[in-house]
């Protein structure tokens, strides 16, 4: 053969090797972060079963736990595309065990109705839960009016309210306003006191109460049973409130709006952003694990709502939802958040019930802003045996 067929040969040769180095570089990249990916799609499952004060990061990427599966979800579809099956083939194991926690976040709605009304019949329970901040919105601005409208709005059979203001006087106002309900309680609290009260209003007779299941604390946190008479049939409700997350406003801001790239101080923020999230995600954990005592103490029908503070991928949430089932995983639509903030992505408001009862209808109610969080509306029903 000539010399210019070698010659052309050899050049191409060179050519294909200085193209495919840019190429090498990014798979090179890209299998860097599927490993990383994978190594945080494996904490991320595992964190609802580690207790916080072992290790720090299974609170944290349990917070991101949707977010972390999505990455995961397009780091496989990547290696997929080049037909890279023994890198993929691992990340799609975790995917499939993921899988069955979608649930807990995303729910599709495979058929729509429009312009309908549900007509659920007779016997059925309806439980209003809120987060109200002591009657005050997320601009600081005061929302008791508007509280009370939602209240007569939904008008629900039960309404379990989180961080009731401190003050009798608002309590005694609100009996005034919701003349249709008897109230309960648990404790009056002052301005001093770093507990925010609970209280339960309902139409139907209340048998008993008890006495704050997590004792006096020092920190924030509170937990309250009610026995109510629905029918012939004596239904237990357990009001939550667990100890704060402790990221404020300015924290939620400063992580949203990616401050911290241009902040010299960031590194150390960042830090005590994760330090503070981790102490008090110790304290919820060991809440929980006092209340979930309680729960499986008691025998019967039984509903568990309130703030938990915690997402469905953490320790909080797997410990309080122990042998009782999920409103919104059983009649929630789309993607669910209860919290107005972080970028609207938190579900850490529930309403958990027991085998005794079946779920007929689960909403958010988005388009009410009086607190930092959303009120959520349930319809539960007794199972007929």
């Amino acid at each position: 053969m000539s010399r210019e067929y070698y010659d052309d040969y050899r050049h191409g040769a060179s050519r294909k090797r200085r193209k495919s180095l840019p190429g090498s570089v990014f798979n090179g990249v890209m299998l860097i972060l599927s490993v990383a990916t994978g190594a945080a799609m494996i904490v991320t499952l595992l964190a609802p079963f580690v207790h916080p004060g072992r290790i720090w990061i299974f609170p944290v990427l349990g917070l991101v736990a949707p977010a972390v599966y999505v990455f995961t979800l397009l780091i496989t579809l990547y290696w997929i595309i080049r037909w890279r099956w023994r890198i993929a083939l691992p990340l799609v194991v975790l995917l499939l065990a993921g899988l069955f926690k979608v649930p807990l976040f995303l729910k599709p709605e495979l058929r729509r109705h429009y312009g309908e009304e549900t007509s659920f019949g007779r016997g059925v329970i309806t439980l209003l839960t809120f987060n109200v901040r002591s009657f005050y919105n997320d601009r600081g601005q005061w929302s008791f009016d508007g509280v009370t409208e939602v209240i007569r709005r939904v008008n629900p059979d039960i309404v379990c309210l989180q961080e009731f203001n401190r003050t009798s006087s608002k309590a005694e106002e609100l009996d005034s306003l919701l003349s249709d309900y008897d109230r309960t309680v648990v404790m009056e609290g002052n301005r001093r006191d770093p507990v925010f009260p609970l209280a339960l209003y309902t139409k139907y007779r209340i048998l008993g109460k008890s006495h704050s299941i997590l004792g006096p604390m020092k920190q924030d946190g509170q937990s309250v049973w009610v026995d109510l008479l629905v029918g012939d049939d004596t239904i237990r409700i357990f009001n939550n409130h667990l100890h704060s997350t402790a990221i404020t406003v300015h924290d939620d801001k400063y992580l949203s709006e990616h401050q911290f790239l241009t902040d010299t101080a960031g590194g150390a923020k960042i830090k005590n952003i994760f330090r503070r999230f981790r102490d008090n995600s110790m304290l919820r954990a060991a809440q929980a694990d006092t209340i979930a005592r309680a729960i499986a103490a008691t025998p019967g029908c039984k509903i568990v709502c309130g703030d938990f503070n915690d997402t469905p991928m953490s320790y909080t949430y797997r410990v309080m939802a122990q042998d009782l089932d999920d409103a919104f995983r059983a009649s929630g639509k789309g993607y669910s958040y209860t919290f107005r903030g972080f970028m609207d992505v938190l579900r850490i408001d529930y309403v958990l019930y027991s085998e005794d009862l079946e779920c007929l209808d689960y909403q958010v109610l988005y388009d009410v802003d009086l607190s930092d969080h959303y009120p959520v509306v349930v319809r539960l029903r007794p199972v007929k045996r």
